[in-house]
C-alpha cells in the first residue's frame, strides 16, 4: 500500500476505481464541505441490466438551494426509489453467482431511513469494504480546499459518470471478470463496484488488487 493521501467525494455505491483508492492509499479523506455538485457519484450510480447499464440516482434535497454543503444534503423520501432501486438490483443480479450473499449484505440499507446522503453512503461504503476484506477507516473533511498539497491525490472532480469530466488514471486499469449478460455486451468497465461482488464474491479483492498499477 503506497503512503499517498487520497481525496474523494462521497459516493452512492460507487464504481471500482472509486474502491481502488482505499487499497492503493495509506490515508483517505471523503469531502463533506464542497457545495453539492449535481448528476455525480454522489447521488448515483450505475450497474447493468438486461437492458444495458442503468442509472439509479436517489433524489435529495437541497436545505440552502444551491449553496447547500454536501454533508447537509438530505435524501428526499417522497418517492419510494429505495423499492425501485432494490428491484432494479434484484432484476438485474438475481441470476449472479454471488447474489445471496451479496443481497443479504445489501438490502438492510434499503429498508432503513437515513436523514443525510453523506451518512448513506458512508455507512454502505463501510460494509462493503468490509465484506470484501479491506480493514479502512476514513474522515470526512473539516474544511473545504480547494487545492490540496503535494502528496495529496485529488479524485473529486474526475471519478465522474461523465466523461468530460474523466481525466486519465495512471494507477488503474481494471481486470476484466465475468459480468450477466456477458452474452450480450461486451465487457462493461467501472461500473458499481456491487456488479463485482455480484460476480466475484469475495475474489473481488483480487480484482480490485489486480487493476492497480505497481
Amino acid at each position: 500500500m503506497s503512503k499517498c493521501k487520497v481525496i474523494l467525494t462521497t459516493a452512492y455505491l460507487p464504481p471500482i476505481q472509486y474502491f481502488s483508492k482505499f487499497i492503493g492509499c495509506q490515508n483517505v479523506l471523503v469531502e463533506a464541505n464542497e457545495t453539492y455538485q449535481k448528476q455525480s457519484y454522489r447521488n448515483r450510480c450505475a450497474i447493468l441490466s438486461c437492458n444495458g447499464p442503468l442509472q439509479l440516482s436517489i433524489p435529495v434535497i437541497k436545505t440552502n438551494g444551491n449553496n447547500t454543503l454536501t454533508k447537509d444534503i438530505r435524501i428526499d423520501y417522497s418517492t419510494n426509489w429505495r423499492k425501485n432501486h432494490w428491484k432494479a438490483i434484484e432484476s438485474a443480479y438475481r441470476n449472479s453467482a454471488y447474489y445471496e450473499f451479496v443481497a443479504d449484505l445489501l438490502q438492510p440499507f434499503y429498508n432503513k431511513k437515513e436523514d443525510f446522503l453523506i451518512d448513506f453512503n458512508s455507512k454502505i461504503t463501510l460494509e462493503i469494504l468490509s465484506f470484501i476484506g479491506i480493514e479502512k477507516v476514513f474522515n470526512s473533511t473539516d474544511e473545504f480546499i480547494k487545492n490540496y498539497p503535494e502528496g495529496f491525490d485529488d479524485f473529486r472532480c474526475t471519478i465522474h459518470p461523465k466523461t468530460q469530466f474523466q481525466q486519465e488514471d495512471n494507477d488503474f486499469f481494471l481486470e476484466k471478470y465475468y459480468q450477466v449478460f456477458n452474452d450480450r455486451f461486451e465487457f462493461i468497465p467501472n461500473l458499481s463496484v456491487i456488479d463485482l461482488l455480484f460476480n466475484e464474491g469475495l475474489n473481488s479483492l483480487n480484482i480490485i488488487g489486480n487493476s492497480i498499477k505497481k
